[in-house]
């Protein structure tokens, strides 16, 4: 069985995009709803906080927004309901890929996983209220692991957790050069992820969906 694994913004989720031009944004509202630029809440809290401490799992997401709201005199934003405003923005799924990932897991030839930077609350809203759970086996997300992608440790505990040998190639769908450069150095293949189309790139899942 072929092992595949899907990133989710991005990719899975039609968002945040690495490539600028392709992004479509989530919080563009903002500023009319809570009263933040986008860009300054992106360089702010994403920077010093949501990068550095959520997403390794070093700080609950509802704790580090506090925070941040307290910081920036905003302490009578209530961070659960933020969350749910952040959940439910960021959530549109790319419907050409759900349905080619439901081809592949139909095929009978392959395992589904996610593998992604992920806070736990929206990885649990991700799987469950989105319900990726019903085509996705597990998915494997930062906050949980302790690493980022593209660390080595991220994907060596991927590696140990499915008891995956050299022998073994997973195949990655990720919007992130880096991410890419990162997986084929651990000896995966993978796929910069533009489109829906991107997963043509590959000749296997190519052959899956055309048949």
């Amino acid at each position: 069985m072929q092992i595949i694994f899907f990133d989710v913004d991005g990719v899975l989720i039609d968002g945040y995009h690495f490539r600028p031009e392709l992004r479509k944004l989530w919080h563009k509202d903002l500023k009319a709803d809570y009263g933040f630029e986008p860009e300054y809440f992106s360089g702010s809290f994403f920077v010093d906080h949501f990068l550095a401490e959520v997403l390794r799992g070093k700080k609950p997401l509802e704790d580090a927004l506090s925070e941040w709201f307290a910081q920036e005199g905003r302490a009578d934003i209530n961070a659960d309901e933020f969350m749910q405003y952040w959940l439910e923005k960021d959530s549109t799924l790319n419907a050409q890929l759900i349905e080619s990932i439901k081809k592949l897991k139909n095929s009978g030839q392959v395992r589904l996983f996610i593998a992604t930077n992920q806070a736990p609350n929206r990885a649990h809203y991700l799987m469950h209220d989105l319900g990726l759970k019903d085509l996705f086996e597990d998915m494997f997300y930062s906050s949980d692991i302790g690493a980022i992608k593209p660390e080595l440790a991220y994907f060596e505990h991927i590696r140990d957790t499915l008891g995956l040998t050299p022998d073994d190639r997973p195949i990655l769908f990720d919007d992130t050069p880096k991410v890419i450069e990162a997986a084929k150095n651990f000896g995966w293949d993978a796929y910069e992820f533009l489109t829906a189309e991107s997963v043509h790139d590959c000749a296997f899942v190519r052959d899956i969906l055309k048949g």
